[in-house]
């Protein structure tokens, strides 16, 4: 159920308190009425209330000085300023100190309604918007307690609210991406857009048209005019990922670009200006490249202002417990399910495990074992049997008991021949020299279940 809109009145008259009331309360709205500024910031220091109609001259303090402090408090609500003697200078004054509109008396009542009611949804918006930045924030959290995660933190917190250009390294998989947004969420441009491009899998031919934008016709295909990644990030962040897949071509144009913060569309010989924050993104040796001549040196340093490093997922076992905690609750919430824990033989042998897809391929285990895993608890017996094999080359055994061993690869060698047989219960029994209610049987005690 939907609360009703919240509105205050504020003004000396009884007369105008009483009709707005009146008229307000009728189109469905909870109205309280003061009759000085003092009283209204004391009311709306509460902040519950959602719009305020606010008289400029009322005994006192005035309406444009209560505005003013309201705006400096942490939930203001949209003003409506309501003015006798109304100027240009005295609007004005008011738009600045943020009001969301101003109206002369006499009062329309027509427009006082429309008023209040585009004031609500604006505000309501606002709220939105800003519950969805808060929800991303958390979205974009660089999570682990290790040494390395720490220091990343530390780094992002101190270069987030600077325009420096950053270059992320790292293998893929270890969440370069994630350090790009959580740079964006805590910098001054956070209100503006954040445009990612992946320059490994966009076509040499496209890339340009991608980066800049194009106008109709200037190519074959090109139906109608585009507007390139630079322009829609104006204002906010674009990251450049896996930087070291473009092309010579390219990054010659878009050293221009961080150069002079201007560029042209295909086809075009208008200039553009922006101003984008710049973030790129490797998982190669830039050094490398660079000395095989597949990177510009000058793009290079453009870039490499402040150096992140994203560590894998080996070098900090310890964020493991974690990292598989969090995905077991994000996802466990996400298909409605009780949340899933591991044990700690389970847990074991992802700490083993040497995560060659790193924090990503983590992630996509998680998921997998929240939607196929029929128990609450999970076990050796339900991991899959890649990470079996991979921890098979270490050199600690990853099983504590035979049991467990025998499990993890009857586990395996059922689960192929049923996906071979495509599920079909009768002939994987066969194939298998198994009756079908024993075939059952051995399903649930591995933690088999059959898909949908």
């Amino acid at each position: 159920m939907t609360l009703k809109p919240h509105l205050l009145i504020v003004d000396d008259e009884a007369g105008i308190r009483e009709s707005l009331s009146s008229i307000l309360k009728e189109e469905g709205y909870h109205v309280e009425a003061v009759g000085s500024a003092e009283e209204a910031l004391d009311r709306a220091s509460a902040g519950d209330v959602e719009v305020m109609l606010l008289d400029v001259w009322l005994p006192g303090m005035d309406g444009l000085e209560a505005l003013s402090r309201l705006q400096a408090s942490p939930r203001p609500p949209a003003v409506i300023m309501i003015s006798g003697h109304g100027t240009i200078e005295t609007a004005v004054r008011a738009t600045k100190l943020g009001a969301f509109d101003f109206i002369e008396k006499p009062l329309s009542l027509e427009k006082i309604i429309v008023l209040v009611r585009n004031a609500v949804q604006q505000r309501r918006l606002e709220e939105e918007n800003q519950l969805l930045r808060t929800e991303l924030g958390h979205r974009y959290q660089v999570i682990g307690n290790s040494v390395p995660m720490k220091a990343l933190r530390q780094q992002i917190a101190v270069t987030a609210p600077t325009n420096g250009r950053v270059l992320i390294y790292g293998e893929s998989g270890t969440g370069k991406e994630l350090v790009a947004h959580a740079l964006h969420a805590a910098s001054l441009r956070s209100k503006g857009p954040f445009v990612e491009v992946n320059c490994a899998a966009i076509p040499e031919e496209l890339i340009e048209s991608e980066l800049f934008g194009h106008l109709k016709g200037s190519f074959t295909g090109a139906t109608e005019d585009k507007t390139g990644k630079f322009q829609k990030a104006d204002g906010g962040t674009l990251f450049l990922d896996e930087i070291g897949d473009m092309s010579l071509r390219t990054q010659s144009k878009v050293l221009r670009v961080l150069e002079e913060q201007r560029f042209e569309r295909v086809g075009s010989n208008e200039t553009l200006r922006v101003d984008v924050r710049v973030i790129a993104a490797t998982n190669k040796n830039l050094d490398q490249e660079i000395a095989r001549g597949a990177f510009r040196q000058d793009l290079f340093y453009r870039l490499n202002v402040i150096p992140f490093y994203v560590p894998p997922l080996r070098d900090r076992r310890e964020d493991i417990p974690t990292l598989a905690r969090y995905f077991l609750s994000e996802f466990s919430s996400a298909y409605g399910k009780k949340t899933r824990e591991l044990s700690d033989s389970a847990m074991e042998i992802l700490l083993r495990y040497p995560w060659p897809g790193n924090v990503r391929e983590l992630r996509n285990l998680v998921e997998r074992l929240v939607i196929v895993c029929p128990q609450p608890r999970i076990e050796p017996h339900h991991l899959p049997p890649e990470l079996f094999r991979g921890v098979a080359e270490s050199p600690q055994h990853p099983y504590s008991t035979l049991h467990e061993a025998r499990s993890a690869y009857e586990r395996e060698f059922i689960l192929r021949k049923l996906q071979e047989h495509r599920w079909n219960m009768t002939q994987t029994a066969t194939a298998l020299g198994l009756e079908r209610s024993h075939l059952y049987r051995k399903m649930k005690s591995l933690g088999i279940a059959a898909p949908d």
